[in-house]
């Protein structure tokens, strides 16, 4: 329930005001955020705990209607405050309450025409968007570029990935989400010409740490990103013209009266504001209701390690069946299926699973007019009547899901083939991942068949690319912080053969441990999980491993930050009903020795699987210190978990 009030300025507990300056304080007096005019331009600044994490910072819009930019002169401001209670099966919590104070600022540019900017404020973390009215009788427009921007203390560093180059890579089918990351660099050695996606972390040296995203991004909009690194400042920038084969507005068509998505901004002294924020489903809200009741699990997905010859009738079933032993609830059919089982085959490969009770997801291409990428099923779901021809008989087959793959763009048009996708998908009561895709922005609360998007250097690349296996600990140690902290992360992994490929004997060898792989069960967050297991796995790995896996929940009730550092380790404790989980990896090239506060586990027994010191993954059961201590020695590219 939300219960939203508003105020005049002059209720100085949440905002003080001067001629152009308004500020605006969270609930707790720790977050202040100053709005000020100064020589007609706007700008906000941040402090959390009276010291400074954002300095004076640009805000403003040019449309086709106005400049919002320069010329501003201060009109009024209206303040509230926001208490909210909701509960989400998708994300990190259950059970949800939002309290924040809230401001409207509103200016007016030299052609009389006004916009508000509006802040909410809450405990760590900040959420900003752009309202427009309707002007006189203008009653649309095209917000063609924004000014707002990030302005940090000289002494920050980032940890940042760069947005991949239009039309570029395979298929061009880019950008989609997955470059690597530069840990720790200074902002003048962001050198990167297409910018950096959401969300971005970033150190203020001693201060703290801030994560930048944004949130509510729909089919009224495009997605945005961070520009490099330039003038002390990165700003917010819109999609490029090269996108999508060139198709399609790079701003915004907006509606009038309108608002732009939220921009949101968590920080903390420590990482565990970060780890645990709800920003970005607490200022959305869902745009439909469910058609039925979903059912979240894990899954098997041959393609991962057996490849395409695998998407044949007799592979299937064998994945059907190491789906049913692992008592999964799901199986992937990926691309090819249409070409290499047919729509015959595949009715009685969805009722054959359903006899074993497991459900069936189908992959597909998203593509009609934006990237070339060959894969089959294509022109499917790229307009409405062949989406819903499809849908139906998808329907009536028994499928339980979809991945749509190869987007390839943030422009509003490829927004609205997300959100139509979504929809109709709802209609027909199937569920829906997106791979080669954008990062979700608040869709697990937005849309409620919606679970998970890649956007992620995931599995796949593992098996490609050396680089990526080398570094897969690093990565990992970075996700629970950055990526995976703001939305679903559909990573597809918990790689349990030693070489990547079907014959498991040479070829891509596998370089982190089993106990890393079932610590990523836990620390990646996604509320349908596709494994990377083989068939060969029921024989070849050991009984404890198999059974962790069979239990392990993919919904949380709660998420904890137990400590960790971005590139180097990473440790979160999760809950589901009453059982905790701790999971941890260690990208570093030594073992860790830690001591973990564990006050959930206080003076408890619980299983501990973990690495021995030449790499062999055991269980063993450990005691709990009453004050909630266990040390734990984590190797190099190993990982653990702690089941209650």
């Amino acid at each position: 329930m939300r219960i939203f009030t508003v105020f005049c300025c002059l209720l100085l507990w949440s905002v003080n005001c001067r001629a152009n300056e308004v500020i605006v304080s969270s609930p707790d007096g720790q977050v202040r955020v100053k709005l000020t005019i100064i020589d007609g331009e706007a700008f906000y600044g941040v402090t959390y705990k009276d010291r400074v994490f954002l300095e004076n910072s640009p805000l403003g819009l040019v449309t086709n209607e106005g400049d919002f930019t320069s010329g501003l002169r201060y009109i009024s401001s209206a303040t509230g405050e926001i208490k909210d209670t909701y509960r989400q099966d998708r994300i990190k919590k259950s059970e949800v309450t939002y309290e924040a104070n809230t401001l409207r600022f509103t200016m007016q540019n030299k052609a009389g025409r006004e916009l508000s900017v509006v802040f909410r404020v809450s405990a760590n973390d900040i959420a900003f968007r752009y309202e427009l009215p309707a002007w006189e009788s203008t009653r649309v427009c095209v917000i063609e570029k924004e000014t707002t921007g990030f302005r940090f203390p000289a002494e920050t560093t980032t940890f940042l990935s760069s947005m991949m180059t239009s039309m570029t890579g395979f298929g061009r089918t880019a950008p989609s989400y997955e470059s690597g990351y530069a840990p720790d660099a200074p902002m003048e050695q962001n050198t990167s010409a297409t910018g950096y996606v959401f969300p971005g972390l970033f150190r203020m040296g001693d201060r703290g740490w801030a994560l930048v995203s944004e949130t509510g991004v729909r089919s009224l909009y495009p997605a945005s990103h961070l520009s490099a690194y330039q003038d002390g400042v990165y700003t917010v920038d819109y999609p490029t013209a090269d996108q999508n084969n060139g198709f399609g507005s790079t701003g915004a068509q907006l509606g009038l009266p309108g608002e732009t998505p939220w921009r949101t901004i968590t920080l903390g002294e420590t990482l565990k504001p970060i780890v645990e924020t709800t920003i970005p489903f607490d200022v959305v809200e869902p745009l439909y209701e469910p058609s039925r009741d979903y059912k979240y699990g894990r899954g098997t997905w041959s393609w991962i390690i057996w490849q395409d010859a695998s998407m044949n009738y007799d592979d299937q079933v064998k994945y059907i069946d190491l789906a049913a032993a692992m008592n999964f609830e799901y199986i992937l059919i990926d691309a090819w299926w249409d070409r290499d089982i047919g729509y015959d085959y595949m009715k009685k490969l969805i009722n054959y699973a359903a006899s074993k009770g497991v459900g069936v997801f189908l992959w597909y291409n998203s593509n009609g007019t934006f990237n070339d990428a060959p894969q089959t099923p294509m022109n499917k779901m790229n307009t409405s009547i062949a989406r819903k021809k499809e849908m139906k008989w998808l329907k009536e087959a028994g499928v339980k899901g979809l991945k749509v793959d190869f987007f390839g763009g943030d422009k509003q048009e490829t927004m609205r083939l997300y959100e139509d996708i979504l929809s109709d998908a709802n209609d027909y009561g199937l569920m829906i991942i997106f791979h080669g895709s954008t990062l979700p922005r608040g869709w697990e609360r937005m849309y409620p068949n919606f679970v998970g998007s890649e956007a992620v250097l995931a599995s796949e690349m593992l098996v490609f690319v050396q680089d990526t296996r080398e570094k897969e600990a690093f990565y990992a140690s970075l996700h629970p912080f950055i990526r995976n902290t703001v939305g679903s992360m559909e990573f597809g992994g918990v790689m349990l053969n030693d070489y990547l490929n079907r014959g498991n004997e040479k070829g891509q060898k596998r370089l982190t441990t089993d106990g890393f792989q079932l610590a990523t069960s836990v620390l990646f967050q996604n509320p349908v999980q596709m494994f990377a297991l083989t068939p060969d796995n029921l024989t070849g790995v050991p009984d404890f491993e198999l059974d962790f896996l069979k239990g392990v929940p993919v919904t949380w009730d709660d998420t904890v930050f137990i400590d960790g550092y971005p590139g180097k380790y990473s440790i979160i404790a999760r809950r589901h009903d009453k059982k905790w989980y701790v999971a941890g990896v260690n990208a570093e090239d030594k073992a860790k020795k830690l001591t973990l506060n564990l006050p959930m586990l206080a003076g408890k027994k619980v299983p501990l699987y973990n690495d021995s010191k030449n790499r062999e993954t055991y269980r063993k059961e450990v005691k709990v210190s009453e004050k909630g201590e266990l040390q734990v020695t984590v190797q190099s590219k190993g990982g653990f978990v702690i089941a209650l």
